[in-house]
């Protein structure tokens, strides 16, 4: 007998810790389970002893907070803590740019970025974060913050530059408590949901440490927040608990297997002597381990979700993260050096356009940072006698660092780093610049001998990152300054501390792993709430973003469960998932829309008409006891623009090419079988080279063997509503003809998409009087079919016996129409 949950959240970073405290708020029993340990105030390591330490990796005894992959084309650093990586992060709380939520725009590298979430969709959840984490702009015209050299820096170089400079929300206790007056170093009064430490915690004392752990609790990390709030709410928070399998459940919901670390054992005792495999059940499980864990997690799982989509492993980037440093910089007066070790890491953002801002030829968007380094590392970075000053610590970041470089050609790595660090310069008088934008999200993560690899380089993104390098030289060039890449980018490689991809979200299971809401296509109870699901670069800094993300999937889940508790107790800042919509959030499930013209789409009575609303993926709210079925097609052929007839419109010409990728979903297949038109949802894409390329199909109807009036004929029908590269309203209606003949007609008959391009979004009650644009046949090719075959999957009680049922509705029909004249 397992150990059972209503919930358990794999992970504690900015998706889990948001959903444990949702869901344990609203009386759901939840267990989180974090591989990393606890870090109260105080407990950072600081020494070079401690800093040799502070790694993770268990084999070798190591259970510190850092932890490193090196990938082809690029190096990150993540967390393993109770905290996530708000534990490292620079607490900035920057919202996704809006007109940054692209839909199905072509990458350099080929693919396309399509958000099925818009800012609209993320505001409300956005307002509910930032007040929880508490964030505030650097209260810059206050004594003693005023002086922060750097912060007056960036202001000053973003003026010379006619760039737009802000100081953005810090996840930072400036003042004892929220609204009070700003000091350094002032105990902070506990929220009312407690402080799961057990630590006083004091206001920032501007001592430039919050990327290597806040000792003084003036960070509002997540586990002075939302843990916090959980734990005070009845959540089970286990550390050292490193999940290793999940699988799906008989009878629903799924198991996790995990082991137990001992921070305590020592080096080489886990390789010795591995932990015991243990297993919790739960009805629903949450994914909240990073892009690479949650990605490494459903990858070494997959063989037990049969069906889950191509797009696991895909949309990996890491959100164009760029670090380079300005050597030598003076204040603003350029009389004395610049140190950046005053003050938070980041004060300021310096937006770049984007062209979707409505700027010709800006390129891709993006921010650049101010960073700070701790003060303390003076020591680290003084003249470089690694064998008597600073042991280990040095000793092991060093060995880690070279191997990087080992194999590279034509580089002086002495000289370099003397260059960069022998006189001070690092630690005195620098500025390190943190880029971040709009990169490409072409990479792929997959499983190699077992572990993790990742394909990724900077070509496909080359543009982004020399307009974030050009800009930073001029600001070096403002602030009289020598400008330094960082040692790597010779190499074009990346570290990047934002990973992002892997299990995206998308519109359908032929585009992402889950739906807008988090959920995985054709596993009900299964989500993903970090950056795994991410479809894209965020853009700024995008914790801010997965929190809303995961804000977002918990309303939805408790309002389609319909069961939560009246408000919180006085004090608690997240809220109830009453209050979250009262507050504008809407979270009910995903919906089919507000009818059809070709009959009633199965759950269009759960449509914004009647309180929903419209999105993509799953059930509707309240439709727990219906099993839904869905499937994805693909068909290519030509077009012919100006022509009625389909056959001449393939063959003509100057025919142009045209494809569409649905998915079909009969939201309940009893209903979708028993009524006469066998309507279900269609969503997706049309990729039409006269019509703008890829565009996204705003609302479709699929019709399965339609009656035509004559008992051996059927139709196949679609209607799809679509808007062209001008944005005019287009429609694009076909039919496949299922006649009485021998069956050998079954395939080319199932095959043949006869289709037209109506101008407008027209009904099929005036199709007869619209304009016609153009007309072609579509085809789907063998291998496509094959592929269709595997794309069916259901989701609700009965889930092989709706597809049973389906299969059966499918052979008869075929059989009515194509076999032998019995009469």
């Amino acid at each position: 007998m397992f150990e059972h949950a209503d919930a358990v959240v794999i992970g504690s970073g900015f998706g889990g810790s948001v959903a444990a405290y949702r869901l344990a708020e609203a009386g759901r029993s939840v267990v989180l389970l974090e591989r990393g340990r606890a870090f109260p105030p105080g407990g950072f390591p600081r020494s070079p002893a401690e800093m040799g330490k502070a790694f993770w990796d268990p084999a070798a005894g190591l259970h510190g907070m850092f932890d490193v992959w090196r990938f082809k084309g690029c190096d990150s650093v993540v967390s393993a803590g109770l905290g996530g990586g708000s534990l490292i992060y620079a607490n900035v709380l920057l919202r996704k740019d809006e007109r940054w939520f692209v839909h199905d725009q072509k990458m350099l590298g080929g693919d396309h970025e399509s958000w099925p979430v818009s800012r609209a969709d993320l505001d409300p959840h956005y307002d509910v974060v930032e007040r929880m984490l508490g964030g505030t702009p650097y209260p810059i015209g206050r004594a003693p913050f005023d002086d922060t050299p750097k912060t007056h820096a960036m202001q000053d170089a973003a003026a010379e530059l006619g760039l737009h400079c802000t100081l953005p929300p810090l996840a930072i206790s400036f003042a004892p408590r929220p609204g009070g007056e700003p000091g350094v170093s002032l105990p902070i009064a506990d929220a009312p949901y407690g402080n799961l430490h057990g630590v006083p915690r004091r206001t920032c004392k501007l001592c430039g440490e919050c990327d290597i752990g806040c000792n003084e609790g003036s960070k509002n990390s997540l586990d002075h927040t939302y843990l916090s709030a959980a734990a005070h709410h009845g959540a089970d928070l286990r550390t050292g608990h490193e999940v290793k399998v999940i699988r799906p459940r008989r009878g629903g919901g799924y198991e996790v297997d995990y082991v137990v670390h001992d921070p305590e054992a020592g080096a080489g005792a886990e390789a010795k002597n591995r932990p015991p495999l243990q297993t919790i059940s739960c009805d629903r499980l949450v994914l909240g381990a990073g892009t690479y864990g949650t990605s490494f997690l459903l990858l070494k799982s997959r063989a037990s979700f049969p069906g889950l989509s191509d797009a696991l492993g895909t949309r990996f980037s890491g959100n164009g993260d760029l670090l380079t440093f300005l050597l030598k910089a003076k204040d603003r007066n350029r009389v004395r050096p610049l140190d950046a070790s005053k003050g938070p890491v980041i004060t300021t953002a310096i937006r770049l356009p984007d062209e979707l801002d409505g700027v010709p030829g800006a390129g891709r968007g993006a921010y650049i940072e101010d960073g700070g380094y701790p003060g303390f590392v003076d020591w680290m970075v003084q003249p470089f006698d690694v064998s008597d000053q600073i042991e280990r610590a040095v000793k092991f970041l060093w060995t880690r660092f070279t191997e990087f470089f080992r194999d590279a050609p034509d580089t002086n790595l002495s000289q370099e780093l003397s260059d960069l660090i022998g006189d001070g310069a690092l630690s005195v008088s620098s500025l390190p610049l943190l880029g971040m934008g709009r990169d490409s999200a072409d990479g792929r993560l997959a499983l190699k001998d077992g572990r993790l690899s990742a394909e990724w380089t900077t070509e496909s993104s080359q543009e982004l990152f020399e307009r974030l390098r050009k800009t930073m030289q001029g600001m070096a060039d403002v602030l009289g300054a020598d400008y330094s890449d960082n040692p790597v980018w010779f190499r074009k490689r990346i570290v990047t501390v934002h990973p992002l991809g892997g299990a995206p979200m998308g519109a359908h299971a032929g585009e992402g792993v889950c739906d807008a809401y988090g959920e995985v296509f054709g596993f009900p109870g299964l989500y993903i709430a970090d950056g795994a699901a991410m479809p894209g670069p965020v853009g700024p800094n995008p914790s801010l973003t997965i929190a809303a993300f995961a804000d977002r999937m918990s309303t939805a889940i408790l309002d389609s469960e319909g069961r939560e508790k009246p408000s919180p107790p006085s004090g608690d800042v997240g809220g109830s998932a009453a209050q979250h919509r009262a507050a504008g959030v809407t979270g009910a499930g995903p919906v089919a829309g507000t009818g059809s013209p070709q009959g009633t789409v199965d759950g269009s009575a759960y449509g914004p008409e009647a309180g929903g609303t419209a999105a993509v993926g799953g059930p509707p709210a309240g439709a727990a006891d219906r099993t839904s079925l869905s499937f994805t097609e693909e068909m290519k052929g030509f077009v012919t623009y100006g022509t009625s007839d389909p056959r001449a419109g393939e063959l003509a010409r100057d025919r142009e090419r045209l494809s569409f990728r649905l998915t079909i979903t009969a939201g309940d297949v009893g209903r979708f079988l028993a009524e006469p038109e066998h309507t279900a949802r269609a969503e997706g894409w049309i990729d039409a080279d006269g019509h703008g390329g890829r565009r996204p199909v705003q609302r479709g109807w699929f019709n399965l063997f339609a009656p035509d009036g004559a008992e051996d004929r059927r139709l196949m029908k679609y209607r799809l509503y679509f808007t062209d590269g001008e944005d005019r309203p287009r429609t694009l209606t076909g039919q496949k003809n299922v006649l009485h003949g021998p069956p050998t007609r079954v395939w080319p008959d199932t095959s043949t998409l006869y289709v037209r391009l109506l101008e407008g979004h027209v009904a099929e009650e005036d199709e007869e009087d619209a304009p016609i644009a153009g007309a072609g046949v579509l085809h789907i090719q063998l291998t496509d079919f094959a592929r269709q075959l595997t794309t069916f999957r259901t989701s609700g009680p009965d889930g092989a016996g709706a597809m049973l049922d389906f299969g059966r509705f499918f052979a008869g029909e075929l059989w009515e129409v194509y076999g032998p004249d019995l009469t």
